[in-house]
């Protein structure tokens, strides 16, 4: 709010000196108009108008209709008395430039044409005494078009800085729409990896708990902890995805939630991977290279990559084994996942569709600049391989 009023006191502060300017051209330029064009003199009634006209601008922003019509019949009441056609027509051209650049483009056009007509009527007396000033056009045509240049141009102005503000405002919303759909998109991408994953690594425990409860239930608590443990880090990994909603909300005095998890990266790789190793399925893990230095969205995407592909050997693949290799370098991290299962009929149909969550490792590779490459190997099993540039030693 006290935005808002210092805006509005600067908008007036610099009205006001516009009109002031205006004041003064227009009794120094009706001095000089009046001694070149024979005229009327200037006298009180003349001073008036002058004062009137160029008075009200400083509303012209609050109250444009207002200020045009006073502007118009000051002049219009100047031209029929008989003075000095002169510059005090910048104050009606002035008022019709800002209702122009505020109103619709039809309704400033209507005032316009409504102000020429009125301007128009002050020239009634020269044309039936015939005492039009020397030099100046004397026929109506020519009257019209003089009229017409001092409404007709201001308005054009006004009206065409009013499409331009409202194409920014446009683009500007349109912007914004962009931004709230990629941040849905990006908020649904981590919804779709962390539950996917915890609900495949459920799944398994789960078949393996009813396969060994009648016959060794003994065996059936590691599995059924395996489940509350997937289920929690699942539960978590949601709940510090979906609090940039509530983060939004927050007061900046606001303390952020101690509870909520770190941003997974390249260094959470390794509990993931023995998560996987609870959850039944063998995976190595290798990590080389020194790169220093990586991006926070890189490391999302490279962990988020691991956690979708080794999710789908455990959906697809069958009985396998999965290998995990990550090469950090100082512009790049490298990122393969590797299985040797054989698939079944889901992996296969999958494969040959380019399933969702090829497409989503594919889309968040490409978010950071980077690739995805992923397909069956010759001799079995399934590859997917990363390139996601880190930005460093670019110029």
């Amino acid at each position: 709010m006290a935005v808002l009023s210092s805006r509005t006191a600067r908008a007036l502060v610099v009205d006001t000196v516009v009109a002031a300017l205006i004041l003064v051209v227009a009794l120094l330029g009706s001095h000089a108009a009046t001694a070149g064009q024979g005229t009327r003199p200037l006298d009180a009634i003349a001073f008036a108008l002058i004062a009137v006209a160029a008075g009200v601008l400083p509303a012209r922003r609050r109250w444009p209709e207002a200020t045009l019509a006073v502007t118009i019949v000051a002049t219009t009441a100047w031209l029929a008395l008989g003075y000095a056609r002169g510059p005090l027509l910048l104050a009606p051209a002035l008022a019709m430039y800002s209702l122009a650049a505020r109103r619709p483009v039809r309704y400033s056009l209507v005032a316009c044409g409504l102000a020429v007509a009125v301007l128009l009527t002050g020239h009634i007396p020269e044309l039936a005494t015939g005492t039009t000033p020397e030099g100046l056009p004397t026929a109506l045509p020519e009257l019209l078009a003089w009229a017409s240049g001092w409404m007709v141009v201001p308005w054009a102005v006004g009206a065409g800085i009013r499409q331009a503000r409202a194409e920014t405002e446009r683009d500007r919303a349109e912007a914004a729409r962009r931004i709230a759909y990629e941040e849905r998109l990006r908020v649904a991408r981590e919804v779709h990896d962390v539950v996917g994953h915890g609900l495949a690594v459920i799944n398994m425990q789960a078949g393996i708990a009813l396969h060994v409860l009648d016959k060794q239930p003994e065996q059936a608590k590691p599995a059924l902890e395996a489940i509350r443990s997937a289920s929690k880090d699942a539960l978590e990994d949601l709940r510090g995805t979906l609090a940039v909603f509530r983060a939004d909300g927050r007061s900046d005095g606001e303390a952020a939630d101690p509870d909520r998890r770190p941003v997974p990266g390249l260094d959470q790789l390794g509990t993931l991977v023995a998560e996987m190793r609870r959850g039944g399925l063998p995976v190595s893990l290798e990590v080389s290279g020194a790169g220093d230095g990586v991006p926070g969205p890189v490391e999302l995407a490279a962990y988020r990559i691991v956690q979708e592909s080794l999710t789908n050997v455990l959906r697809h693949a069958g009985p396998a084994a999965a290998r995990v290799r990550i090469v950090r370098e100082q512009a790049a991290v490298e990122v393969e996942v590797t299985d040797d299962g054989h698939g079944r009929r889901e992996r296969a149909a999958a494969q040959a569709h380019d399933g969702h969550g090829i497409t989503g490792m594919r889309e968040r590779a490409a978010a950071v600049g980077g690739s995805l490459d992923a397909g069956p190997l010759a001799g079995g099993g399934f590859r997917v391989h990363a390139s996601l540039p880190t930005g460093a030693g670019l110029e």
